[in-house]
């Protein structure tokens, strides 16, 4: 696009919208698609554990390494991704994204060593996938959205747990009926089928069909594209972390992110098995997460609209702790009444935690409160990794899960904490971002 046609995209007038649903609802759905159909890769590392474990005689811990590895980057790319997206657009960032996803997981189908998976799942998949994370919703959501910020968060975050009831299912049925490469197939295609949509159908601003930010009182123009993506980021996190509520927000987080896609996502799967309880069983009860999931992420950004986030937060990590301290009692071979509550508690808990911690980022650091999310989503992706591997070292060294399972519990109750400290900002009101 041409300097001048740009200049005219941001004069263009808002068009009006009465009688018509906003653009911005089009564009949430097609993120919330997108997200949908990246989030395949979301559902594989607790399936694979143990057939690549029997196959190539890999241990737990080098397998949780190489999944430690896709969590950390998916967390550390995402500040630098959101970034990218105000330089060079969300379409480009995002098409590009999927489509290292599907070439990190085409390739793990011929890999034979252990150094492969890491480059491949770990490397390539995780930075994939990291440019594709949450940090993509909240870019959609800030530019979109003056209104109904918490509901539209809550709903683009429910749909990677949307996916994974799609994915897990069906990858668990293809690993058991066939094998674990067919299943990698899968993830490559699923990545790719949406790319199309990605570039035809999501817009980078609501200036580029003209018109108000949904609940905008007054037509926004497009600003021009940021230079220096990474040293914006980096600049951003050195003055964040002066302050205080980032260093309890990342705290949180953390353990938000040990507690989920390290340890139940990762481990869950595996420690069922431990009880002879079938793959396909385990991952249907996983999946059933992520139905309740969705349900638990949309009402929490309502809650989030009304109710004060920090107070939020500690109830959400509080719940998740006691439910943990559960866990070990309630595994066995067959799936019973109190597994399944334990199963629709935990996925109602599941990321209801990201409305309020979104919310919180806009509340203390404006428009740069993506990019900051980002950051804060980095630290939940390393408490991930921690986990995912410490949670492989602890099953080869103990021969179960119960140690990481109660400690996991322990700390969401410090997380619970440390939410309540975080004070609101001075003055009591929001900031607009």
């Amino acid at each position: 696009m041409t300097q001048t046609t740009e200049a005219a995209a941001v004069r263009q007038p808002p068009k009006p919208t009465r009688g018509r649903v906003h653009r911005a609802w089009f564009v949430a759905a097609v993120t919330f698609v997108t997200i949908i159909g990246a989030a395949a890769f979301r559902s594989v590392p607790g399936l694979l554990i143990d057939p690549l474990h029997d196959e190539f005689a890999w241990s737990r811990g080098t397998i949780g390494a190489a999944v430690s590895v896709n969590l950390a980057l998916y967390g550390l790319t995402a500040p630098f991704a959101a970034a990218l997206m105000d330089r060079f657009g969300i379409r480009r960032v995002v098409a590009v994204a999927l489509t290292v996803i599907a070439a990190g997981s085409w390739l793990t189908v011929w890999m034979t060593a252990a150094w492969q998976l890491m480059l491949y799942w770990g490397l390539l998949v995780g930075l994939g996938s990291g440019s594709m994370a949450l940090a993509f919703a909240a870019t959609v959501t800030n530019r979109w959205f003056t209104e109904r910020r918490g509901l539209v968060s809550g709903i683009l975050t429910a749909a990677s747990a949307s996916g994974q009831l799609i994915f897990l299912p069906l990858l668990s049925w293809i690993i058991d009926r066939y094998d674990w490469r067919p299943a990698a197939v899968t993830v490559a295609l699923a990545a790719l089928a949406v790319v199309p949509f990605v570039w035809l159908l999501l817009h980078d601003h609501p200036a580029d069909v003209g018109q108000k930010p949904y609940g905008g009182t007054e037509f926004v123009p497009k600003p021009p594209p940021v230079p220096g993506a990474a040293r914006r980021a980096v600049t951003v996190l050195l003055s964040a972390v002066r302050t205080g509520p980032f260093w309890l927000l990342a705290g949180t987080f953390a353990i938000c992110g040990a507690s989920t896609n390290g340890l139940i996502q990762t481990h869950f799967i595996p420690a069922a098995h431990d009880e002879h309880m079938p793959v396909q069983a385990a991952a249907s009860l996983l999946a059933v997460i992520g139905v309740f999931d969705v349900v638990g992420t949309i009402a929490s950004g309502w809650f989030t609209d009304r109710f004060e986030s920090r107070r939020l937060l500690a109830v959400y990590y509080a719940l998740r702790g006691v439910s943990l301290m559960f866990l070990p009692l309630l595994l066995g071979p067959a799936v019973h009444p109190p597994m399944i509550f334990f199963i629709v508690f935990y996925g109602l808990d599941w990321v209801a935690t990201v409305p309020p911690t979104l919310a919180l980022c806009r509340e203390h650091y404006g428009e740069d409160s993506a990019i900051v999310f980002g950051w804060v989503l980095a630290s939940h992706q390393v408490g991930a990794a921690v986990v995912a591997f410490l949670g492989g070292v602890a099953r080869d060294t103990f021969g179960s899960y119960d140690v990481v399972w109660y400690a996991s519990g322990a700390l969401c109750a410090a997380a619970a904490l440390m939410a309540l400290v975080i004070r609101r900002r001075a003055g009591g009101e929001p900031v607009a971002a």
